[in-house]
This record gives C-alpha cells, sequence and structure tokens, in this order.
C-alpha cells in the first residue's frame, strides 16, 4: 500500500520516528523528565526485567496519553474464544474441515474480533504454557476499537483478503502468503476490504524465535532480514462515542473505553531442548530432486500434533480434499499420509527435476502438546469433513513374497 515503510531484521533492536514531528525521540535516555512534544514515555515489557540480555526484550513507546487513562473493563460477549479444552469428549481420527465460511455482511458484520473461533489447543494462560489455533471470518473493519492479546503472541495467516493493521508502532499490510507476529500486550487495529479469512497460532509463555540453523549451515531457513516492522505512525483524534480497547485476559474478553493511539520460519521452544512448544513450518514451491525415493510427504504417526491450513493451490500430498480456507488436524499418534491417488501417481512417477508446488502455499502448526478440539471446531462450525477418511479406503495391498 502507498506510504508504508518498514524496517528490516528478526529482533533487532529499531528506532523510528514519525516524520510530522521530527525530533520526537528523546536523545540518550529513555524516559526524560519532559518528553519533547510534550509526549508520555511508556515502557511496553516483553520479558521479565531481570532476564538475561539476549532475552531481554522491551520497547520504549511516547505517547499523545499514556495507555492507563482508560475507563474500567468490563466483560464483552463476543467471539467464541475459549481455553476449556474438557468441554467435549477427545476424537483421536483423523479430523479435516472444509473451507470455513464467511457470512456476508448484509447477513451478519464480523470484525476481526467478533469473527475470532478457536478451533483448538492444549494448556491454559493462567499457567503461561500451552497453544491455541484460532479462525478468524470477518467482513468489516475494526471501527473506533482496538484488541490486545494479555494471554500470549499471535501469529496471523491470513488465506483470503488483505489485513491493514494499525498497532501501536505503524502500519503493516499483511496480505495472503505473509504473516504477521503481534507480541503479547501490543495494541492493534484491523481493517479489511471485503470477505476475509485467516489462521492464528497464539503461545502462552514464549516469544516466537527464529530456529537454530545447526549443521543446515549458515544461509538455511528464514533470515533476519525477511522480516520487516513498521516505521512510527500516530493519530491524534477525539472520537465522540467513545473508543473502545478489547483485552483478550485470561481466555476471556474485556472491553475498556479510552482515547486512540496507537520450512520452519518460526519456532516457540519448550524447556526441553529441541522439542518446540510451536513451530511455524510453511512448503512452498520449490525444485524435488531426489531419485530413487517417494517424493511427497510420507505416512506417518508422530509425536507432535500436526494442523495445517492451505492459503492457496493444491498440496501435493491430497490434491483433492484439502481446500484453501480449510485445515486438518493429525493428533498424536494418528496415522497419516498421501491419499491413495498420491501414492499410485507418485510410486510410477519418472523421477526426474521437477518444480513441486508450484501456484501452491501450504503450512503447519506442529506442536509437542496434545491438542483439544472445541465444540465448535467439531459441532458449531459444520464444516467438519465427516468424509475424511474416505481418501484412505482405496488404498490396496502391493505385497507380493514372489517379486522383490
Amino acid at each position: 500500500m502507498p506510504g508504508l515503510k518498514y524496517m528490516s531484521g528478526f529482533g533487532n533492536e529499531h528506532v523510528s520516528e514519525d516524520p510530522r514531528c521530527p525530533g520526537a525521540l528523546p536523545e540518550g535516555q529513555n524516559n526524560p523528565q519532559v518528553c519533547p512534544y510534550g509526549l508520555y514515555a511508556e515502557q511496553l515489557s516483553g520479558s521479565a526485567f531481570t532476564c538475561p540480555r539476549p532475552t531481554n526484550k522491551r520497547s520504549w513507546l511516547y505517547r499523545i496519553l499514556p495507555s492507563v487513562c482508560h475507563k474500567p473493563f468490563q466483560p464483552l460477549e463476543e467471539g467464541h474464544l475459549t481455553h476449556n479444552w474438557d468441554d467435549i469428549e477427545p476424537d483421536p481420527n483423523q479430523l479435516r474441515w472444509k473451507p470455513f465460511e464467511i457470512p456476508k455482511v448484509s447477513q451478519n458484520k464480523l470484525d476481526f474480533v467478533s469473527g475470532l473461533h478457536t478451533l483448538c489447543g492444549a494448556g491454559e494462560p493462567r499457567g503461561r504454557n500451552g497453544i491455541a489455533i484460532h479462525i478468524f471470518v470477518c467482513n468489516t473493519s475494526m471501527l473506533d476499537r482496538c484488541f490486545y492479546n494479555s494471554d500470549g503472541d499471535f501469529l496471523i495467516v491470513p488465506q483470503q483478503g488483505k489485513l491493514l493493521i494499525t498497532t501501536e508502532f505503524g502500519k503493516l499490510l499483511v496480505e495472503p502468503n505473509e504473516i504477521c507476529v503481534i507480541q503479547q500486550g501490543m495494541r492493534f487495529s484491523v481493517e479489511v476490504f471485503g470477505e476475509t479469512r485467516g489462521y492464528i497460532l497464539e503461545v502462552y509463555g514464549a516469544h516466537f524465535e527464529l530456529p537454530d540453523l545447526g549443521p543446515i549451515g549458515a544461509n538455511g531457513l528464514a533470515n533476519p532480514r525477511d522480516f520487516l516492522v513498521p516505521v512510527a505512525w500516530y493519530e491524534d483524534r477525539q472520537v465522540p462515542g467513545g473508543y473502545t480497547v478489547i483485552s483478550k485476559y485470561q481466555g476471556k474478553l474485556f472491553a475498556a473505553q479510552q482515547d486512540p493511539s496507537i520450512f520452519t520460519v518460526l519456532t516457540a521452544k519448550s524447556a526441553r531442548p529441541g522439542v518446540a512448544l510451536a513451530d511455524f513450518v510453511i512448503f512452498p514451491p520449490r525444485w524435488g530432486v531426489a531419485n530413487n525415493t517417494f517424493r511427497p510427504p510420507y505416512y506417518h504417526r508422530n509425536c507432535m500434533s500436526e494442523f495445517m491450513g492451505l492459503i492457496r493451490g493444491h498440496y501435493e500430498a491430497k490434491e483433492e480434499g484439502f481446500q484453501p480456507g480449510g485445515a486438518s488436524l493429525h493428533s498424536m499418534m494418528t496415522p497419516h499420509g498421501p491419499d491413495a491417488d498420491c501414492f499410485e501417481k507418485a510410486s510410477k512417477a519418472k523421477l526426474e527435476p521437477e518444480r513441486v508446488a508450484e501456484g501452491t502455499m501450504a503450512f503447519m502448526f506442529e506442536s509437542s502438546f496434545s491438542l483439544a478440539v472445541t465444540k465448535w471446531g467439531l459441532k458449531t462450525s459444520n464444516r467438519l469433513d465427516k468424509n475424511y477418511y474416505k481418501c484412505w479406503e482405496p488404498l490396496k495391498s502391493h505385497f507380493n513374497p514372489n517379486c522383490k
């Protein structure tokens, strides 16, 4: 979008100021007695004060009014968020959802917050340990209100429609095939441009970070320069009807009135080395060159939970049934893999260098937690594909003890 500017680098120490107020940043100190332009200095902490330097995260903001200026928070009955994983009995079967429906604006106006639905998760926010996977469907922009998550970080993956996200740090335009991380406590508002849908991975108690490189070498996986941070931007306006700040706190929504001012790509580590609380994995277009190899993803029983979504195109292991805007969940030790058609084609294909997944972008949220699926995911959404298991039924035995 014209006019948007960014700074580059994941985890960098960035500094910016709105060019309309040159010199707004104090020099040589964070919290001067009097800030330039009569602004308020406010620190947003992303870690304990006493954390070692490599993990100590904080941001200094210079605001027209401090965020403490608000009326009391009141419970807000909106959206379909939950962390009650015992609301419905566990289901060990393979699960797949058809594309989640986006209501027409004439039927039901939904913005980013009111269109949030929890699909599955594990753990709970009070203990600062766990994850949740949400679906968002919306058809209208957030008007005179913003949202922040007290429980954890949001990794937002738009699938249909672009998001113009206004944060306390500036503006971001996020389109399908891109991701956005909004960390704990950061306030933001989402503008949409039509029917919009996507996925959210929420982590409690850890921040996303770039995965270690290890034996793959210095130039593998995601690079810090691939991630962009907005430059400072401000607005100064009065809202006659009041500006609403929405907080997600201990899994519940609350609202208060205030003036506005506002391949493995990422991993959230657990306490066990090498075991992730959650990984964000992509399956982009690439070259397939392995010789004498079954190239599609193999059949698998995993000690991790695998939640997959499709942004566009056709996933190579299941070209039919798994649709953009839908999702699948293969729980711990639930077997999964290519459907019968994929297996037959890949088993007989002439192995030459070929482009794989051209025009396709699939992704995975993989977690060491055993995820519970919500009542909305299994029943209320009415999008669960009850025939998913049938994609494996045509698989037949090729075993012949007389033919090596």
